[in-house]
């Protein structure tokens, strides 16, 4: 992603260097989904919904590759729980303890 368009607030890596991992993971599932040349358009012309699907698929694909992991033993759920939390949810984990 150009420096002149870098995320800020919750639409950004929490991981610094997974952008471009992120963005071809994108276009792999807008692919996957029948969106063709989802890179190329303007995401404009697209309804909130489609836009919204290719999201949520990859959310979706990415739990099912941890779930994937912690069934095969390749990840632990203490591992999961001792990532540190992104900046901003601190506050909001104290507020719920």
């Amino acid at each position: 992603m150009p420096a002149n368009q870098r995320r800020t607030g919750r639409n950004r890596a929490l991981v610094p260097g997974a952008e471009q991992a992120l963005e071809n993971f994108k276009y792999e599932i807008a692919n996957e989904l029948g969106i063709a040349n989802y890179q190329g358009m303007d995401k404009g012309e697209l309804t909130s919904r489609q836009n919204g699907y290719v999201g949520g698929y990859m959310v979706r694909k990415m739990i099912q590759q941890v779930e994937n992991q912690m069934a095969g033993g390749q990840i632990q759920t203490t591992q999961l729980a001792n990532q540190p939390a992104p900046q901003g949810q601190s506050q909001i984990q104290q507020q719920l303890l």
